[in-house]
């Protein structure tokens, strides 16, 4: 591992319409030492194009799975490639505002953290401001991350020297919730609080799906994921659903 260097890990798939705001995202960004891993998950759009003008930068690699596999799997790759002292996360259309890394950095070598996120705003397909900020509890403990998975992908970070090499289980949804579970078995994850990135809301996220599919998406987290019998699955994915009510009335606020 590179001492001081951010691996950003972007999975990627069908998203040629955002990638590249997502990526000038991370070239804008005023801490220079990064490199940004973009695995290309099958994409059937012009990902590929949108993406080559990038890949003069040395900074960013560009890998295309050999078949569709998936989020998590995707996202496993990207981070065994890692070769940074520090893992963050942006999905391919989401965006960071230009002092992400820089502040998030400072703020965790101040308190000497090893794993932290921050609060984020939503915006729409057309990048529109939605006015809703997304915040969260100030220490996410292992019990509060079991109840719901409090951090944004696109804003925690943790230090993979002292966590060790993340690598979760082949699951289609929650897959960002399952990095967080294993993180949090070995750090607290503190909160930075002020905004610093920007998720997009798309039509087809997972944020719109029936409730009962929401459901069984938790389900399948803690029974497969986390291995935990039937009923406890079931008994945690329950609690997900309340405590993500709760977050809602609780840590968003619309301005």
């Amino acid at each position: 591992m590179i001492d001081g260097l951010v691996s950003v890990i972007m999975p990627s798939w069908n998203t040629g319409e955002f990638i590249a705001s997502s990526i000038k995202s991370v070239v804008a960004q005023t801490y220079r030492n990064w490199e940004l891993i973009i695995v290309d998950d099958c994409s059937t759009d012009n990902t590929d194009e949108v993406v080559k003008p990038f890949l003069g930068d040395s900074r960013i690699i560009y890998l295309k799975n050999k078949k569709n596999s998936g989020a998590a799997l995707t996202r496993n790759r990207a981070i065994r490639k890692a070769q940074g002292e520090w893992i963050a996360f942006l999905d391919s259309d989401d965006l960071w505002l230009p002092e992400k890394l820089e502040l998030q950095l400072e703020f965790m070598r101040n308190h000497n953290f090893v794993f932290s996120y921050h609060n984020y705003e939503k915006i729409d397909e057309q990048s529109n401001p939605l006015y809703i900020y997304v915040s969260g509890p100030r220490i996410v403990t292992k019990r509060k991350m079991y109840r719901y998975g409090y951090p944004g992908c696109l804003t925690f970070m943790y230090n993979a020297k002292k966590m060790g090499l993340i690598q979760i289980k082949d699951i289609k949804k929650n897959n960002d919730y399952a990095i967080l579970l294993k993180l949090c078995k070995k750090a607290n994850c503190y909160l930075y609080d002020i905004n610093l990135a920007k998720y997009r809301i798309r039509r087809k996220s997972i944020s719109h799906d029936k409730l009962s599919k929401k459901l069984k998406s938790h389900y399948d987290l803690f029974r497969f994921c986390e291995e935990k019998p039937v009923p406890v699955a079931f008994w945690f994915a329950c609690w997900n659903m309340f405590f993500g009510l709760l977050k809602k009335k609780k840590y968003e606020k619309t301005i």
